[in-house]
């Protein structure tokens, strides 16, 4: 084993022992994408309930002269993605900026190696001439080897992945985002907006199961990399949104009083005892406008589906 595998091993066991022994129970989210993880994530993004998807791909079809001409038609820039993914909606951008001969390259960067992997072999075949540079690693630290260039860099921060992190921490991630940028250069991020609190908890609890899936697979990681014992079927998922925070959380929830073996230590979990999986926060146009401002960031141009249940919004850097 590597001195990078064994370093990436330990992180993941001690964030893990760290969450499992908090006094409210937690499991850091960007552990779900193994390869099982990534492929049930494709799948979630092609389910019914999960419209993220439909409504980010819609404005990209329909809009995207109009963020080229945001973006810089007439200068060279670098598009750094970041939580990539499988890159089905960028690729509706890139291959359009591709075919108005756009002076830029690409820049994925992804925890999944297995996700940029694929990626990788999908752009040859479909967009062959496509200046594609991936990056496998922590953003920030993906950032801190490629932000050092002098032409535009526009960072693309997609799926309403913002939404994963509490308001706090949104500003805090946006800030630091902001550290590695220079004055002209751009964010593009997806936001999901505040709607019908219906529609968006079924997109978290589709009735296939795929998400349940998605989120017990992160215990059955556990299991395989980290000598853990969990049995999923004593766990239930258990997701629910608050329209007033505008948070959807989603739990695994024990069922019964249990000790679970993760490394070398036994970790007591009681009856009905939640583990915290993940947030998807939404927001209104004023939050939006607060967001920016708390960041440093000015709004520069703002797209949305028919339905105006999600946004793109392009800032730029306050100099």
């Amino acid at each position: 084993m590597s001195k990078e595998v064994n370093e990436a091993v330990s992180s993941f066991l001690e964030d893990v022992l760290e969450g499992l022994k908090a006094q409210h129970k937690y499991l850091p989210s960007k552990y779900f994408y193994d390869e099982v993880g990534d492929g049930l994530f494709r799948q979630i993004m092609h389910m019914e309930e999960y419209y993220l998807t439909r409504k980010e791909l819609e404005i990209f079809e329909r809009e995207k002269q109009q963020i080229l001409e945001v973006l810089g038609r007439d200068q060279p820039f670098r598009i750094i993605e970041l939580g990539a993914g499988d890159g089905l909606k960028t690729k509706v951008l890139l291959r359009y900026f591709q075919e108005q001969k756009t002076d830029f390259t690409y820049t994925p960067v992804d925890i999944s190696g297995n996700v940029l992997e694929i990626l990788g072999d999908n752009l040859k075949s479909e967009i062959p001439n496509l200046r594609f540079d991936p990056y496998e690693g922590d953003y920030f630290d993906a950032l801190s080897q490629i932000s050092d260039s002098h032409e535009r860099e526009v960072i693309f921060f997609l799926g309403s992945n913002v939404g994963n992190f509490p308001k706090e921490e949104a500003v805090s991630f946006l800030f630091g985002l902001r550290q590695f940028l220079k004055p002209n250069d751009l964010l593009f991020m997806g936001i999901d907006l505040k709607k019908d609190p219906s529609k968006i908890l079924a997109a978290y609890n589709d009735k296939e199961g795929i998400t349940t899936n998605f989120n017990l697979n992160l215990l059955d990681r556990i299991n395989k990399e980290l000598n853990g014992d969990f049995n999923r079927e004593l766990f239930l998922h258990y997701p629910y949104y608050n329209p007033h925070t505008g948070e959807c959380k989603s739990y695994l929830i024990s069922k019964e009083d249990q000790s679970i073996r993760v490394g070398d230590e036994i970790i007591p979990i009681s009856a009905w005892e939640a583990i915290f999986m993940e947030i998807s926060k939404k927001y209104n146009e004023t939050q939006i406008l607060e967001l920016a401002e708390d960041t440093g960031f000015k709004p520069v141009a703002s797209f949305y589906d028919n339905e105006k249940w999600y946004a793109d919004i392009v800032w730029e850097v306050k100099s």
